[in-house]
């Protein structure tokens, strides 16, 4: 959570916010490519490096520390993924496991703000605060809540929604204009990851549900001899 963070803010530093939050985007979608296995995900892997050159090629917006701190986040989001979901259907308690990986990932990064807290303004501080609400304690918990009530392939098609809206967020709120180049990449990415999430979970579902057919139904030995020895034999009296 803090590695992904803080390179996702240095990303967002020296690259659009579109961008940014895009790059980050490919993490959870990678995810989503290694577990689906199939040339057909493979086809759409290339896509989405295809929206990856478009963004950064002739004309875009390539900064290779923007690019390396947002890869960099993508993969923090890619663990995040996996293990967001492990906890959230694993943990019957996950909003008070989720508190203390917050709680840890601070004392992490705690070496890195402390030096910054002098440099800070009073109308800075509620301006963090605000973001520590809506950048990190909402969402995670959000995150976590739909991992547990909710699919993964859900979850992976609505994570293909943020790079439009850090686009659109960025558009309205910081007036960052995206070229057509641009925002081709990312729809082709946001495209990309929402197909692969849907049908990689949509196969592992058919998996799981042909596996449990296929099992054998266990036999009237079986229940008998799950009986205890010492139990009286049930009786027929009264059957007709």
């Amino acid at each position: 959570m803090a590695a992904m963070n803080m390179l996702l803010y240095a990303s967002i530093e020296r690259l659009p916010l579109g961008i940014a939050v895009t790059l980050d985007f490919l993490g959870p979608a990678a995810v989503a490519l290694v577990l689906s296995r199939r040339i057909r995900e493979a086809i759409w892997a290339l896509a989405a490096l295809a929206g990856v050159v478009l963004i950064a090629g002739p004309g875009g917006y390539f900064d290779l520390s923007g690019f390396l701190f947002g890869l960099g986040a993508g993969f923090c989001f890619a663990l995040y993924t996996v293990f967001a979901e492990k906890v959230g259907k694993a943990d019957d308690d996950s909003i008070a496991t989720l508190a203390l990986s917050v709680a840890f990932a601070a004392v992490l990064s705690a070496p890195f703000g402390i030096p910054q807290i002098t440099s800070v303004s009073a109308p800075q501080w509620s301006m963090l605060a605000l973001s520590g609400l809506i950048g990190v304690a909402l969402p995670y918990v959000v995150d976590t809540l739909a991992a547990k009530l909710s699919s993964a392939r859900v979850i992976g098609t609505l994570f293909a929604i943020d790079p439009a809206v850090g686009s659109l967020v960025g558009w309205v709120a910081l007036g960052e204009q995206l070229n057509a180049l641009a925002l081709t990449g990312i729809a082709l990415i946001m495209v990309t990851g929402a197909v692969v999430a849907w049908t990689t979970a949509s196969t592992s579902t058919r998996a799981d549900t042909g596996s449990r057919r296929g099992s054998p139904r266990p036999s009237t030995a079986d229940h008998a001899s799950a009986l205890d020895p010492g139990d009286p034999a049930p009786s027929t009296a009264g059957r007709v």
